[in-house]
C-alpha cells in the first residue's frame, strides 16, 4: 500500500503532539508492530481502552462485572482514555507499541486504523455468531463506508447520535401548525412562528461552528440524493443540492436572528430553551437541556423533516463502535467480551447512560427508549427503512479539515451573500473530489 507524503506528514504531526501523552497501561495483546496475532485459548487477561472515560467509565464498570461473572475465566483491563486524545493515544500506541485487544473506535478516526493495518476485520465474526442481524443496518453500513474497505466491517457499531429538529409544539398549538414533519411543513412553520417585532424567530440556522452537517442534511433531505458520490466526483454541488441549499440559506435572517451567523449549538440551544425560537436543528444529545428549560409538555422533537412522499434522507452521524486489535494474542476472549457488550442488556444500558441510539436492534422496546420519545423516534427511523443514509466519507484523511476550517467561513459568507450557493458548493466539491483522488491512491496496492 502506497501511503503519500502527506498522509505521512499528517501522521507523523499527531504522532508528536500525542508523544506527551503518558500511556495508563500496556496491553495484553498487540505491540502495535500490526503483527496477525492469534486466537489464543479464550481465557486470561485482555485490554480494553474506552475510548470516553469521562463519561462512560462507570457504565463500562457494570459491564465488565457482569462479563467477568458470566466469563470467570477471562479478566479485562480496563483503560480509560479522554474522548479529546484517543486519536493521538492510538497513533502513539501503534509506532510505539501496547496497543489493546478492544478498543472503542469511532468512525472519525476508524479509517485511520484500517491504513495502518492494525484492526481485524469482524463482518464474518459477527455473521457466524450472537449479533447476527441484531444491528441497526444503517449503523453497519455508516461502518463499513468509513472503514474504506468495501463491503468489509472493521469495528461492531454500539451507538450513534442522531439529528433531530426540535419544535415548541406549544407555540405550534397556538399558531394552529401541524408538526414539522416535512419540508413544506417546517418553511411553512418557519415563516408562520416569526414575529420580529416580539423577537420570536420560527428557526435558528447554525452559521458558527459545526454549520457543514447541518447544510448538508438540508441539502441532501430536500433534493433526495442518497448517494455523496456519483462515481469519483461527489454529489454536494449536484444543482439539486445547490436549489436545496439556496432555499435554506434564504431563511437567514428573514425568520431567524441576524446573530445566527456567529452560533454555535450552545447558543443556539440557549435561544431555543429562553423561548424566542419556534424550531432548532441539533442531534439528541441537547434533549436534557430542552427538558431542564421548557420541561416535558412544552417541546418535541422529531427526526429531520422528510420529502412528501414519507422518504426521509440525512447524513450520517459519527457511529461509535468497538474494534478487535490484528495483533491481540486472544482474540477469542476479547471478541467474547465485543459480543456481550453490543448484546441487548448490556448495549441497551450502555446506551441508557449515554443519552445515544442504541447500535443493537432489540433495545429499541426497551423502556428508557419508549419514554425519551425523540430517541425512540430516531431509532425508528433508522431501523424501519424510511430512512436513507448518505455516508459522508469520514474514510477521508482531509475530511476532517474540509468540513470544518476549510469551509466553516464560507458558509457564513454565504449567509451573508458574500459568496453564492453554487460558489460554496463548487468550491467544497473541487477540495473533496481531490482528497478522495488522493485517498485512492494512498490506498492503491
Amino acid at each position: 500500500m502506497k501511503i503519500s507524503r502527506t498522509y505521512r506528514a499528517r501522521t507523523v504531526t499527531a504522532v508528536s503532539l500525542s508523544a506527551v501523552l503518558a500511556l495508563t497501561a500496556t496491553a495484553c495483546g498487540d505491540d502495535g508492530s500490526g503483527g496477525s496475532g492469534s486466537e489464543g485459548s479464550g481465557k486470561g487477561e485482555i485490554t480494553l481502552w474506552d475510548n470516553n472515560t469521562g463519561e462512560r467509565r462507570e457504565i463500562w464498570a457494570q459491564i465488565i462485572k457482569d462479563f467477568e461473572k458470566e466469563n470467570p475465566a477471562i479478566k479485562v483491563k480496563y483503560v480509560g482514555i479522554p474522548i479529546d486524545q484517543v486519536q493521538a493515544k492510538y497513533d502513539t500506541a501503534i509506532d510505539g507499541g501496547g496497543l489493546p485487544d478492544v478498543g472503542g473506535v469511532g468512525t472519525a478516526y476508524l479509517s485511520n486504523l484500517v491504513v495502518r493495518d492494525v484492526l481485524d476485520p469482524v463482518g464474518d465474526r459477527v455473521q457466524d455468531g450472537a449479533l447476527k442481524g441484531k444491528l441497526v443496518p444503517a449503523l453497519v453500513d455508516s461502518v463499513k463506508a468509513a472503514g474504506g474497505r468495501g463491503d468489509e466491517m472493521y469495528s461492531v457499531p454500539t451507538s450513534t447520535n442522531n439529528g433531530t429538529l426540535w419544535y415548541r409544539s406549544d407555540m405550534f398549538a397556538d399558531a394552529g401548525l401541524e408538526p414539522p414533519a416535512t419540508w413544506s411543513t417546517f418553511y411553512e412553520a418557519a415563516e408562520k412562528l416569526t414575529k420580529p417585532g416580539s423577537n420570536q424567530f420560527g428557526y435558528t440556522i447554525r452559521g458558527g461552528a459545526g454549520s457543514i452537517a447541518p447544510a448538508m442534511d438540508a441539502m441532501y433531505g430536500q433534493s433526495g440524493i442518497t448517494s455523496f458520490w456519483d462515481g469519483d466526483k461527489t454529489t454536494v454541488n449536484d444543482p439539486r443540492n445547490v436549489a436545496a441549499l439556496e432555499k435554506y440559506v434564504a431563511l437567514y435572517k428573514k425568520v431567524t436572528p441576524s446573530a445566527d451567523v456567529n452560533n454555535d449549538f450552545i447558543k443556539m440551544v440557549a435561544q431555543f430553551d429562553s423561548g424566542s425560537i419556534g424550531m432548532l436543528t441539533h442531534n439528541l444529545a441537547s434533549y436534557q437541556d430542552h427538558v431542564k428549560a421548557l420541561g416535558p409538555e412544552k417541546f418535541k422533537g422529531l427526526p429531520y423533516p422528510a420529502q412528501e412522499n414519507g422518504t426521509r434522507v440525512q447524513v450520517s452521524n459519527p457511529v461509535d463502535g468497538l474494534g478487535l486489535f490484528k495483533g491481540g494474542k486472544n482474540k477469542a476472549a476479547a471478541w467474547k467480551l465485543i459480543e456481550f457488550a453490543a448484546s441487548h442488556k448490556s448495549n441497551s444500558a450502555w446506551n441508557e447512560s449515554a443519552g445515544s441510539i442504541p447500535a443493537n436492534t432489540d433495545a429499541a422496546t426497551d423502556g428508557w427508549v419508549r419514554k425519551a420519545v425523540p430517541t425512540a423516534t430516531a431509532m425508528k427511523a433508522l431501523s424501519d427503512g424510511t430512512t436513507k443514509i448518505v455516508n459522508l466519507p469520514y474514510y477521508l484523511p482531509d475530511w476532517n479539515t474540509i468540513s470544518k476550517s476549510g469551509n466553516e467561513p464560507n458558509f457564513q459568507k454565504v449567509l451573508l451573500g458574500d459568496m453564492t450557493a453554487k460558489e460554496f458548493a463548487d468550491k467544497l466539491a473541487k477540495e473533496l473530489n481531490e482528497a478522495q483522488a488522493e485517498w485512492k491512491e494512498q490506498t492503491k496496492s
